[in-house]
């Protein structure tokens, strides 16, 4: 594949619809985002039904504004790839069929991408960051409204989940306890901010889980904590923000200390998902890589939430090894990393001819680079 090579990345797995056109050098030639929270914001979350009808008015103008904010003809482009899994059917189906579309009316290669698979190699994308990408292996801290992880990444397709939520994902309670304090949806930025006003040693809060083995996280019992405080009346909202973001941040910590005595030698601490853009929790999990002689690596505050940046450069990342998926590739809600394998299509470099690869693992092709 050659640098100049350009892929358009199409996202729509919750209530953003992003596209983006990406060179294979990792050059990000146009990008576009819709938000939905307006659409949201009255039910206090996401409405699948909603977010899908969103995602059909609003991705053809976004993919038609990319295209031409790039100058690439459809035709032109080097292959298209949208995000298919995990999240919101509804939304995986519009983003998957459109993107389905244009690869078929062009004749381009298609790639299904794992939303989570995306998130995780965002940190390699030249020059989001200053420095040079990490190398394999690291370790990923995935954290977001649906889902917390720690995952050891160690190529392309071989990732090894250390440890996840044993209940909600932690961008999830954050959303939770701003409700309870009375603030708007999306909760997570709006708490930071009330919690810069507030004292966190004033109202005390349990931290599931933490100095225990392991890496796994558990957030629902400190929810509870919070809708008991708010309930007796007795502490100030912004003490209450501000015990929870430091508690949040506390566990986080030390469930990333723990992961790295399980994953010796990773080169990095990676974190990603709309929670890495806390400030306390980067600054938290900083203090950790820190102390390992480790970089703590975040993406840029825009690109740590869902886009379609991420999607084209995790395509860029399969196409290197000759990988593509099938137009019979159907969108899954459910998809986890360590489930990233399945029929895939290895194309030629020399004559651009497509063969079918059965029931082969991503890892398993790792010979190929």
């Amino acid at each position: 594949m050659k640098p100049d090579a350009c892929i358009l990345g199409i996202e729509s797995s919750c209530d953003e619809t992003a596209a983006a056109v990406l060179r294979a050098d990792g050059t990000i030639l146009a990008e576009a985002i819709f938000s939905q929270q307006a659409e949201h914001a009255a039910f206090g979350g996401v409405v699948p039904e909603i977010a899908a009808r969103a995602h059909l008015q609003h991705l053809p103008g976004l993919v038609a504004n990319v295209l031409q904010n790039s100058g690439i003809n459809p035709a032109a482009l080097h292959a298209v790839a949208a995000t298919a899994g995990p999240g919101l059917i509804g939304g995986l189906i519009v983003g998957a069929s459109f993107a389905k579309g244009v690869a078929l009316a062009h004749g381009l290669p298609f790639l299904a991408i794992n939303h989570l698979e995306a998130h995780a190699l965002t940190v390699r994308l030249p020059g989001l960051m200053p420095g040079a990408p990490p190398a394999f292996p690291y370790l990923l801290l995935l954290l977001s409204g649906g889902h917390c992880q720690c995952v050891l990444v160690e190529g392309l397709g071989r990732y090894h989940r250390l440890g996840s939520t044993l209940d909600d994902a932690v961008g999830e309670a954050f959303d939770k306890a701003a409700k309870l304090l009375g603030l708007p949806w999306p909760g997570g930025p709006h708490l930071e901010r009330l919690a810069t006003t507030g004292n966190a040693a004033l109202v005390p809060l349990p931290r599931p889980l933490m100095g225990r083995p392991g890496c796994d996280f558990s957030f629902s019992g400190l929810k509870t904590a919070v809708a008991r405080a708010v309930a007796l009346g007795q502490a100030r909202p912004q003490d209450i923000a501000a015990s929870f973001q430091a508690a949040v941040a506390a566990v986080l910590a030390d469930r990333a200390s723990h992961a790295l005595d399980m994953a010796p030698g990773v080169t990095a601490l990676v974190v990603a998902g709309g929670v890495a853009a806390n400030g306390a929790v980067r600054a938290a999990l900083g203090n950790v890589a820190t102390a390992r002689g480790l970089p703590m690596l975040a993406p840029p505050l825009r690109y740590c939430t869902d886009n379609a940046v991420m999607v084209a450069w995790a395509a860029v990342e399969r196409l290197r090894y000759g990988l593509v998926d099938s137009l019979a590739h159907n969108p899954r809600p459910r998809w986890p990393l360590a489930e990233l394998s399945g029929t895939l299509l290895f194309v030629c470099s020399v004559n651009k001819c497509m063969f079918p690869l059965l029931a082969i693992t991503r890892a398993s092709l790792s010979f190929m680079c």
